[in-house]
């Protein structure tokens, strides 16, 4: 089917999909390509129930529209979609002529952006409680630790049995250990340095390093947008944020499993309280088991972990990151699917 613009929709925020006299898609605006992470290319000329799924509510409420030749709004809608899963929506459905044999438009408004919104406000909220937790911590502990290490060595050159020196050396070795995460609780406050920046390198260099990790098992694969515009941004920084979460989920399938790294263009984002035309999506999709569910609400807080040997700060790093770059972090957990999704603006006071 050839590509068709409608001048008057393509600008439009709210997601439209024109359906043909057979159900099949026959024109939809970048709103909604965004809204369903779907290029146009992929979706013209192909019926509904082919590209998402879970269409029966959908298929009922068109059906009512045209029966009653008269638009119906179904308030609370689930449809499937092919990268996001399930999406609730509130759709609206108009019987067209058939002039131009567009049958049915079909106006999609996600009924979560509000909770989205106030999500980011939590956020907002929570970074600023954790770096001020991260700082006093780091300043209580990592003072004291070099003289428990100190004496620790003292004890060690008294001890006349070298078998008891094996504990003294557990006190070094924790002490060292205790010694590098305050490092890293510190390191959220250094000043992001930014510059223009291409995300994709960003995610080649935290891929070689994840792979190297992990030689055998692990699979990395890409799904970039390489049309994408370069953003401005700290690229250290940003490949602690991917590495972060990439090696988390490697960790989580325990070096065996598969995790997609994706990029696409957002339109029409607000991030920390702003209005962007054009933002970057990363998500780092992996097939693992998934967040266990008393986890979720919390998996950015410091010191809150699924390991029993993870010191639980990647994640909230990563958050702390994200927010200097005025983006958000969202994650969405099932078992066999995580997705964290980092958006950016391109241009960045």
């Amino acid at each position: 089917m050839p590509e068709n613009r409608i001048p008057s929709l393509e600008h439009l925020a709210t997601a439209i999909l024109l359906l043909d006299s057979e159900a099949r898609i026959a024109y939809l605006n970048p709103a909604a390509e965004n809204l369903f992470d779907v290029s146009r290319k992929h979706l013209l000329g192909h019926p509904l129930q082919h590209v998402f799924t879970q269409t029966g509510q959908l298929a009922a409420a068109m059906q009512h529209a045209l029966n009653n030749h008269a638009s119906y709004i179904e308030h609370e809608l689930t449809l499937g979609t092919p990268n996001h899963g399930k999406l609730q929506l509130r759709a609206a459905i108009t019987p067209l002529n058939h002039d131009d044999n567009h049958r049915l438009l079909l106006e999609f408004h996600p009924i979560d952006r509000p909770l989205r919104l106030a999500r980011e406000e939590q956020m907002l909220d929570q970074t600023q409680a954790n770096r001020l937790l991260l700082r006093n911590l780091a300043h209580e502990i990592k003072n004291p630790l070099g003289g428990i290490r100190g004496a620790a060595q003292l004890l060690e050159q008294e001890l006349d049995r070298p078998g008891l020196r094996e504990y003294t050396q557990v006190i070094i070795q924790e002490a060292d250990r205790l010694r590098s995460l305050m490092e890293k609780l510190l390191t959220p406050q250094s000043m992001p340095h930014f510059g223009a920046l291409n995300i994709h390198e960003v995610l080649e260099r935290v891929r070689s390093v994840v792979l190297a990790e992990i030689p055998e098992g692990l699979t990395i694969s890409r799904d970039y947008d390489i049309s994408l515009p370069h953003l401005r941004g700290d690229k250290e920084q940003l490949i602690q944020v991917m590495l972060n979460i990439v090696r988390n989920a490697a960790q989580a399938m325990h070096g065996r499993g598969s995790i997609v790294l994706r990029t696409r263009i957002a339109r029409q984002v607000t991030l920390m309280r702003k209005l962007h035309r054009l933002v970057v999506m990363v998500q780092i999709i992996d097939n693992g088991p998934g967040i266990p569910e008393h986890l979720r609400d919390k998996i950015f807080y410091p010191l809150v972990s699924g390991r029993p040997d993870g010191h639980g700060l990647g994640l909230t790093l990563a958050q702390d990151f994200v927010s200097q770059h005025q983006g958000s972090l969202e994650v969405a957990s099932e078992p066999g699917r995580t997705c964290f999704t980092v958006l950016l603006p391109l241009q960045h006071e």
